[in-house]
């Protein structure tokens, strides 16, 4: 079968992959010059199969307005707010006040984190790929008696879904993290010893090469600007250069298509009859490479005073932090970079070089209440795989596998009722 993957994002390059590996033909479309350029580009760090949950909870609806408030608080709004931006404000609302979703989102979303571990591991028995990869754990930090409390809440949902977790006071943070001594608060954390990390970009690069190399064709460059329909099918895309408007549309044709469009797939599944409110949140990061491992942590560790993450990766140091809802604004304030830093070197001071790091800002496909999207179009052979938000790279190696279960008629390994397509409607 011949199927057209739209996206060379983690997501696509790790769909296509998977059905590569499958016997299917495979060729993945993208509008940018290579693959991992936009979202996967420098996005956090670490693989948090343990630590994943819903964009709409009711905590953070609570917390929304004080946080706008605050300078460094993790949430900004650029105002006034536009009218896509208010219209996902809403709808994350009504998600969030809807009785026992929270839950079973949340709930749905861990069973999808630990079926991406068990596929990440089998994906690098069988490849060597370098991308800066490690299986240290992941560290959540408690600054107060109240954050340790709302821990030991949190850990009990993990110990009812067999995720391996540690509720550490403080002495055993500072054994697991000894770089955190005597800097800030510390009451405890909680540990996730199964959570990894690793660079995003490099991955996506490398897998992608993989790809080609086993035949999977990569058509860079190119935008989706329509699609050609027939009796509940789509038999064909319209492409065009991005680099030239004025020529003439290409045809691809194919069996099957998987859009994996990231940001770009609200757009995209219009052409396709598809209703996708995905929302680009922005978010930040530094890169920075390290002065003193000693000083650095050893995986990735949640601040929870700024919500700022800091993951390394080999012989450098990524921060990332903040949730912006900005559209697609691309520009840098200094005062977001800045936070980042300080919320960094609060903790592990001297341990990166920050006046060489590298700063990005990227959208992650938010979808309004969360989970992402995998499943069935409305298209008898339309394939969805996107508004993973900020758990793409977490998430990527579980939903290619499931969707290319769907596409072989295979019953998925987890189930998709939360995940499903049309949960949003007409």
């Amino acid at each position: 079968m011949h199927i057209a993957v739209i996206g060379a994002g983690v997501v696509g390059v790790t769909t296509a992959y998977a059905l590569a590996e499958r016997g299917h033909e495979v060729t993945v479309i993208e509008r940018l010059d290579a693959a991992g350029m936009e979202t996967s580009r420098a996005n956090a760090g670490q693989r948090s199969y343990g630590y994943v949950y819903p964009w709409a909870s009711p905590a953070m609806i609570k917390k929304a307005l004080p946080w706008l408030l605050q300078q460094d608080a993790p949430l900004k709004m650029r105002l006034p707010p536009t009218p896509d931006t208010l219209r996902f404000l809403v709808a994350t609302w009504r998600f969030a006040q809807t009785p026992g979703l929270f839950d079973i989102n949340k709930r749905a979303m861990l069973r999808l984190g630990s079926y991406s571990r068990q596929c990440f591991q089998a994906l690098e028995d069988e490849l060597s790929l370098d991308f800066d990869s490690g299986h240290r754990g992941l560290m959540e930090l408690a600054s107060d008696a109240k954050t340790a409390k709302q821990l030991q809440v949190n850990a009990g949902l993990l110990n009812e879904l067999g995720i391996e977790y540690e509720s550490l006071d403080a002495e055993a943070t500072l054994e697991r993290e000894p770089a955190l001594t005597e800097h800030g608060p510390l009451v405890g954390s909680l540990w996730l010893p199964g959570d990894g990390t690793g660079d995003c970009y490099r991955f996506t690069q490398a897998l992608a090469r993989t790809c080609e190399a086993r035949g999977v064709h990569f058509q860079y460059g190119a935008q989706v600007v329509d699609s050609i329909r027939d009796k509940g099918h789509i038999r064909a895309l319209r492409l065009k250069p991005c680099a030239d408007d004025q020529a003439v549309p290409e045809r691809i044709d194919a069996d099957a298509f998987v859009l994996c469009a990231g940001t770009q797939s609200r757009r995209l599944g219009e052409l396709f009859g598809a209703r996708l409110p995905i929302y680009p949140v922005k978010g930040y990061s530094l890169t920075a490479p390290l002065l003193d491992a000693e000083r650095a942590p050893r995986s990735t560790v949640i601040d929870d005073r700024y919500k700022v993450v800091a993951t390394r990766l080999g012989s450098r140091l990524r921060a990332t932090g903040f949730v912006e809802l900005a559209d697609m604004d691309r520009r840098i304030p200094g005062s977001r970079l800045a936070t980042i830093r300080r919320a960094i070197e609060s903790r592990f001071p001297g341990a990166a070089d920050f006046e060489a790091a590298e700063s990005w800002t990227g959208f992650r496909p938010m979808t309004p209440d969360g989970p992402p999207v995998i499943g069935e179009g409305k298209r008898n052979n339309l394939y969805l795989n996107t508004g993973h938000g900020t758990f793409g790279w977490t998430l990527s190696a579980a939903s290619a596998q499931l969707i290319a279960q769907l596409i072989d008629g295979e019953t998925p390994a987890v189930p998709l009722e939360p995940f499903r397509p049309g949960r949003f409607g007409r």
